[in-house]
């Protein structure tokens, strides 16, 4: 066998995978399973997306687009920008990509020479890290909890700085906690990196799903800062596989090379049905489900404390909440392979997150609806029997 790059070794397993793995199998064995684990809306595009697609295969509009997007629909995302956050974006620094996993991909192939490290918080997407891995890049994790919302500070950045660091890497709201950096903090991060003349790139994939208060765009804050959006969360377009990135406009030409060569262009079906996800009907149908995703993180919020899970931030988007298990046991990957075991609850431990304590925290994701939470928080409820049992008494406890 050929021997591997050895890029590949730094490339940990997705464990969030291992979790639906085991929950399948218990599926297979007839047992009934709530997934509160994997981040995918349980809503599917709309009617008016759906017949878009149709209409688009129908009518033979599948071949090859330009690399950078279909020209109308970098200008109904650049129309997005002026309705949702009222601000001008022009529709040539949108690039249309093959999902937001792309998008982060061509920014870092852009932006990443080898060892040079971006610094993210810790604990954030796993996969992050893995795409600077990729271009011989370095993802330098910093230790971020409650205390900042999760979230990188600026003093934190200028602490951790190094001659090798490159840029910064932020997730608002965050996956796995579901907290967005404050608007201060957000400009105040973009102006400590612009300094150190540093790229920061911005995931904003979960702004259309913010709950309290309008969310506010790195663009907004800093016109050259490099931001990656999707039509994963908020469009419910999972499977469909399309995300945009928003970059200088003296970056384009550099990331439509690398376009054509990567990937060539983003599907065409899929980049012909979004074009529907900006009706006005399509908006409305968004904004029911928004408003269904706050109710449940509410109902979450309101009974997970009194089964022995602490949320010490709340989340203000997203469909995450990030919870101390440490009342429950010292080893959250036990904890949560118990508890699928006994009761076919499945979350995500938080090893998959970082290094910093994962072991005290697991992933909640609301992504599934209020009935089947309900029930969730029964059976945590029945098995958990909160003020009667320790977590060694549950023989949750990690042996050593």
């Amino acid at each position: 066998m050929p021997s591997l790059a050895t890029r590949t070794g730094a490339i940990a397993s997705f464990y969030v995978m291992e979790v639906a793995k085991a929950a399948a199998e218990l599926e297979a064995q007839g047992r009934s399973v709530i997934h509160m684990s994997i981040g995918e809306p349980d809503f599917t595009a709309p009617p008016a997306v759906q017949a878009a697609a149709a209409d688009a295969i129908a009518r033979g509009a599948t071949q090859y687009t330009p690399a950078l997007g279909l020209p109308a629909l970098r200008a109904a995302i650049a129309g997005w920008y002026a309705s949702f956050y009222g601000i001008e974006v022009d529709p040539q620094r949108v690039i249309v990509t093959a999902g937001a996993s792309a998008a982060l991909l061509l920014a870092f192939a852009a932006l990443l020479e080898r060892d040079g490290e971006v610094l993210m918080p810790d604990p954030s997407y796993p996969c992050n890290r893995h795409f600077a891995a990729a271009f011989d890049g370095r993802a330098r994790l910093v230790p971020c909890g409650p205390e900042t919302r999760f979230q990188l500070t600026p003093a934190m950045v200028r602490a951790h700085w190094t001659a090798a660091t490159r840029g910064v890497l932020l997730d608002s709201p965050s996956n796995p906690t579901g907290t967005a950096i404050r608007t201060a903090t957000l400009r105040e991060l973009l102006a400590t990196v612009r300094e150190r003349a540093g790229f920061v790139v911005v995931d904003e994939i979960y702004q259309g799903l913010s709950y309290d208060g309008a969310p506010t765009t790195a663009l907004a804050l800093d016109d050259e800062a490099i931001v990656l959006n999707s039509f994963s969360k908020y469009f419910n377009m999972t499977g469909w596989r399309l995300g945009w990135l928003v970059a200088p406009a003296s970056m384009v030409a550099d990331l439509e090379r690398l376009a054509q060569n990567l990937y060539i262009c983003p599907s065409a079906v899929a980049q012909h049905a979004a074009l529907a996800c900006f009706a006005t009907e399509s908006i409305a149908i968004y904004e029911k489900r928004r408003a269904e995703f706050k109710r449940r993180r509410d109902y979450l919020l309101a009974e997970l404390p009194g089964l022995g899970l602490r949320v010490p931030v709340a989340p203000d988007g997203a469909f995450y909440i990030y919870a101390d298990v440490s009342a429950l046991t010292d080893d959250s990957w036990e904890f949560a392979f118990r508890l699928l075991r006994d009761t076919g609850v499945c979350l995500v431990p938080g090893r998959d997150f970082g290094t910093a304590e994962p072991q005290r925290w697991v992933r909640i994701s609301y992504a599934t609806s209020l009935e089947r939470l309900r029930e969730a928080v029964a059976r945590m409820r029945a098995y958990l029997r909160p003020g009667q049992a320790s977590g060694a008494a549950l023989g949750l406890a990690s042996a050593g």
